[in-house]
Order: structure tokens, then sequence, then C-alpha cells
């Protein structure tokens, strides 16, 4: 099963925002160096931020997954950035290049659990 896990980038308040465009590009080198590091693990960065609205931003990574232990090393990525940046992540599937959410977690949301996640996504 494909994985994704973004950086939730929409409903943010305006000060959400500005941090958010301050951290772009630590945000993006983190990612960039976590799928460089994994790519044997078929990791692949999603970076498209483009667009002057930050609402229409999709940062983060997919990646296949087999078993809920696999889900460890992406969760903690993103656990360790939404406390360092205060950001917030949404984690789904990915079928038909389609993304399906199935949990929020972070900074205002709550700790991840890679355990509890595995379940929502029915690994």
């Amino acid at each position: 099963m494909f994985v994704y896990v973004l950086i939730a980038c929409d409903r943010l308040d305006e000060k959400q925002e500005k941090k958010l465009r301050q951290n772009l590009p630590a945000l993006q080198a983190a990612l960039q160096t976590y799928a460089d590091e994994n790519a044997a693990t078929m990791v692949t960065l999603i970076n498209d931020c483009e667009s002057d609205d930050c609402e229409d931003w999709q940062l983060g990574i997919s990646q296949q997954v087999k078993k809920p232990l696999h889900l460890n090393p992406p969760v903690n990525l993103f656990n360790s950035l939404a406390e360092q940046y205060d950001i917030d992540c949404e984690v789904g599937f990915i079928e038909d290049d389609t993304r399906e959410a199935v949990s929020y977690f972070g900074k205002h949301e709550g700790r991840g659990e890679a355990f509890l996640i595995a379940g929502y996504l029915g690994i």
C-alpha cells in the first residue's frame, strides 16, 4: 500500500501561514533529505508549493508500506517537524492516483502514533 504524509497547509490562520512560509525552505530540505536517505524503500517527495496561496500547497512524502512497523520512520519524522515548526500533518493512502486521508496529527492535533495510523489504514 502506498501511503502519504503531508504538512497540513489548509485552514491556517494568518500567523500560521506566515510561519509556514518562513519555514518552507527548511521543511523542504528535511523532506528531501528523508526521501534521499530512503529511496530504496520507495519514498517520494511531494513538493508542489508553486501557488501564491498556501492552501493549495502539497508538501510531504509518499511511501510504500507493507507492515505497521514501516510507518515508524515517517511518523517520527513528521512528529519531529510538527514540534519544531508548529505544524499539523495529514496521513492517508493513495489508490488510483487519488489520496484519501485517514488521520491528522501534529502540534495542534496531538502526536501521531504509527500503530494507530496503521489500524486506520488497514495495514
